[in-house]
């Protein structure tokens, strides 16, 4: 009991410690949690800890994370995914397989090792991607539905690779395999000793299963359990659903994951898919961390020491070869700019089932133990480098592309009284009330690709840099009335504004403000029209709210408006006493004001509600 709690402790006190410092840095979790494994290795060593057994049962974070995404994605979507997953996935895996092979035969390998390092190499990390890809909201973007689109055919593309690999063995090797472990995960499958026709059939049996299950079994489940009004048992039934899954995958030797994710994609539209990702959350994320701990920690460093420079020029290949396939493969199937490079980017590693497989190899006598070990090294190193490549995509190549465009600014040639900086979801509709009431207006946005769906529609915006003092003078600023600034990025913004205020006072400005503490910024820099982005939309659902309690739909109204108008007079009130360079929640005097006020003003707004409903207004 005692050596389980000290492992425990060390795994909890390496990931509390790291992933925050790291986090704090700009290094992602990801890498948080593989230096905490690295550095707490020894520890593990000193106490005989098998690394690869807890390696094992932390895969099973990687199983939980394709179901919860699976909830997240419905059947329609997946099917409207279905030209991804063959030509950017199915290229992808076999591109990048004979690229690898193609270099191992020029290392002067045998072909069967050769394949059998392509195969293995070719795949990526499901777990450093889409951990990475979801902290970063990147999942729902082009380059990150491309990536995840990939990361299906290679967790569907391991079932082949299993059965390919003990067809790949080389006899000179069978003395010094015998002994090694006898399947790729150690555990029982049942289609081993079928026939191919029929292991094929038994497993599109399971898959088939597995849909069943999820359409006609679970939902009566979770009903019944949620007649019990027993959290606990939820959960627990839950766990039960993931793990049973993984289980039956794992018989038919098929992949849990893969299987997870099925299960999820049926679920999609359970009423009781909210309350399944809630329960499973937490535990994927403990078993990730801890899967990336083991994979810190099961880094051979006396090895490495010894081979370090095979090790580096070894990594180094890998991911300029599957960087290579994968930007021919993304600009071919019509990826470009800052998908194509997040595509390229996320994807260049070897993937956490490389572990299993490399293993799986060399007990099959494909290549040598000494091979397999170093290949391992090669494989830890390629996933330690993906967070540094992450970096390199937020810090280099999206500033750049999100600058520049890749074009040159439109030339502007109208000078209009209103100027409107940004024509997204509150920019377009703000210029079309402008335009209605006979006012001309000159829009300008960066976003290529939302100019030309508007240009579609018939709608004139001009390219460009809204916060380039070249690019306003030419669209007139020095004799405009107005500036409606309605960009999206809240550096952005505050540059726009501070720069108008004050080298252009006699332009009124309207500003967009993310939220409070951005109100009072953009009011310390000078501006006095600022509109909360989400302010309206509140106070129309606190509208709502007063009706749903019983209100009438004028007392609603008074209701709201008299909350508007203290809300109004609050904010100036406290707007002086800001300062940039104290954090607002740290600022005292601030805080202090704040509360002293709502002690003044709520008695009062209380008393006006009250009297708002005793009279019928």
């Amino acid at each position: 009991m005692a050596g389980f709690l000290i492992l425990a402790f060390l795994i909890l006190v390496a990931g509390v410690v790291a992933v925050p410092l790291a986090s704090r840095f700009g290094l992602g979790s990801v890498l948080g949690y593989l230096l905490a494994g690295m550095a707490i290795s020894p520890l593990l060593v000193a106490l005989r800890v098998d690394v690869e057994a807890l390696q094992v049962f932390a895969e099973f974070g990687v199983v939980m994370m394709l179901f919860i995404i699976g909830l997240e994605i419905e059947p329609r979507r997946l099917w409207a995914m279905r030209g991804k997953l063959l030509g950017l996935g199915g290229g992808q895996v076999l591109l990048t397989t004979l690229a690898i092979t193609g270099l191992a035969l020029i290392d002067a390998q045998p072909w069967q090792t050769a394949l059998a390092i392509g195969m293995v190499l070719a795949l990526s990390s499901t777990a450093i991607i889409v951990q990475t890809l979801t902290e970063k909201k990147l999942m729902g973007s082009e380059g990150g539905e491309a990536s995840f689109s990939v990361l299906l055919v290679q967790d569907v593309a391991v079932i082949p690779i299993l059965a390919l690999l003990p067809l790949l063995a080389l006899p000179d090797l069978y003395p010094a395999a015998a002994g090694h472990g006898e399947g790729a995960h150690g555990g029982l499958d049942l289609t081993g000793q079928m026939p191919i026709w029929l292991a094929a059939a038994t497993r599109i049996a399971a898959v088939a299963a597995v849909v069943g299950i999820g359409i006609y079994a679970i939902r009566p489940l979770f009903r019944y359990i949620a007649a019990a009004q027993l959290r606990e048992l939820f959960t627990a039934a839950a766990l039960v659903v993931v793990i049973g899954i993984a289980l039956l995958m794992s018989l038919v030797g098929l992949s849990p994951a893969l299987g997870a994710f099925i299960a999820g994609v049926v679920l999609a539209t359970s009423e009781y898919r909210h309350e399944l990702e809630s329960d499973i959350n937490p535990f994927k994320g403990l078993l990730l961390g801890l899967f990336f701990i083991t994979v810190g920690a099961s880094i051979d460093f006396a090895l490495a020491e010894q081979v370090w420079q095979t090790v580096v020029l070894g990594a180094g290949v890998i991911i300029a070869a599957k960087f290579a396939v994968l930007f021919v493969v993304g600009w071919l199937y019509g990826l470009r700019r800052q998908a194509l490079w997040l595509f390229c980017l996320s994807l260049p590693q070897a993937g956490e089932f490389a572990f299993v497989l490399i293993s799986f190899a060399a007990a099959n006598a494909v290549f040598p133990q000494a091979m397999a070990d170093m290949l391992l090294l090669v494989v830890a190193l390629t996933m330690l480098a993906t967070p540094l490549l992450f970096i390199l995509y937020d810090k280099v190549i999206a500033h750049a592309l999100c600058e520049g465009e890749g074009r040159e600014a439109d030339v502007i040639e109208e000078q209009n009284p209103v100027i409107i900086a940004g024509r997204g979801r509150v920019g377009g509709i703000v210029d079309r009330m402008i335009q209605a009431a006979g006012y001309s207006t000159t829009v300008i946005d960066y976003d290529s690709k939302q100019l030309e769906i508007a240009r579609k529609f018939g709608l004139r915006t001009y390219f460009g840099d809204a916060t380039r003092p070249d690019l306003l003078d030419s669209a007139g600023i020095a004799r405009a009335k107005l500036l409606v600034v309605a960009l999206d990025e809240r550096e952005q913004i505050d540059r726009l504004v501070k720069y108008v205020v004050k080298n252009h006072p006699q332009v009124h400005v309207v500003a967009r403000a993310i939220d409070r503490s951005h109100v009072y910024d953009l009011w310390y820099y000078g501006c006095r029209d600022i509109i909360r982005e989400t302010y309206d939309s509140s106070i129309r659902m606190g509208r709502s709210s007063f009706e749903a309690l019983g209100m009438n739909a004028a007392q609603a109204q008074a209701s709201a408006d008299a909350f508007e108008e203290m809300d109004r007079k609050f904010m100036p009130a406290i707007a002086d006493l800001y300062d940039p360079d104290i954090p607002y929640g740290e600022n005292e005097a601030l805080i202090a004001r704040v509360r002293q006020l709502r002690d003044d003003w709520d008695p009062i707004l209380r008393e006006q509600m009250i009297e708002i409903l005793r009279h019928n207004h």
